[in-house]
């Protein structure tokens, strides 16, 4: 098991807490696969509800993997046994689409939403999604859409929201909903010695109108090596 209590608290206090009835919405990704994204995210979001109190909706865009719904369901001594699957969308709105669209009985389309689940972990408030790839038939394939329309409806239900998202070599989701994310953190192994990649992530999620506030270094420390903090202003 990874302990990142001290990490993540330095973590939490270096992004700024948010503050009473403002929720914010924060993209965690990193330049490569295999660099931790995905811990960190859930030990972020784990932090936040357990120890700050927050309400916290953990969003994973791993939508053919569902590693965070797995991460938690692997280990209920930890965090706790996951709560039966509820409707991810308060209102409809869903940052996905599935084409082409498959046909209720009634010959209504099924609504994209209905492909994400919500699961509440265990007495905490926290929850994590999962995309249901089982529910996806032939030819179907899902896509990340440019909306805000749902990270601005979670923002009604939760302190903050959480988005674990694919390395660019996986997908471009982390462009795509760069937008409309309040911060995005980037994740860096800290034995890395190349800065060309996790720079290249820097400014192409700037130019698609992101903000990346923060870098974490995965496995030794959350403050900026030297030969690194060119990266951020």
């Amino acid at each position: 098991m990874v302990d990142l209590n001290a990490e993540m608290s330095e973590l939490w206090a270096s992004l700024g807490a948010p503050a009473a009835g403002r929720a914010r919405v924060i993209q965690i990704v990193a330049a490569r696969r295999g660099e931790g994204t995905s811990t960190v995210a859930r030990e972020l979001a784990w932090f936040a509800a357990k120890r700050a109190g927050r309400s916290v909706w953990l969003v994973d865009l791993d939508l053919h993997g569902a590693t965070q719904h797995l991460a938690f369901s692997q280990d209920p001594d930890r965090f706790g046994s996951l709560g039966e699957p509820a409707a991810a969308s308060p209102d409809g709105s869903i940052f996905f689409t599935v084409q082409p669209q498959a046909r209720m009985p009634d010959g209504q389309p099924w609504p994209d939403a209905r492909y994400l689940s919500a699961h509440r972990v265990g007495q905490v408030r926290l929850w994590v999604t999962r995309f249901r790839r089982e529910a996806l038939r032939g030819r179907q394939t899902v896509h990340v859409m440019p909306t805000g329309d749902y990270w601005n409806a979670l923002r009604k239900y939760a302190d903050l929201v959480i988005v674990d998202c694919p390395s660019p070599e996986r997908s471009q989701s982390a462009m795509t909903i760069a937008p409309f994310m309040d911060q995005t953190l980037m994740v860096v192994a800290a034995d890395e010695p190349d800065v060309r990649a996790p720079a290249g992530l820097r400014d192409a999620i700037a130019a698609a109108g992101g903000n990346v506030s923060g870098l974490f270094f995965n496995r030794v420390t959350v403050e900026q090596p030297g030969f690194l903090r060119a990266l951020l202003p």
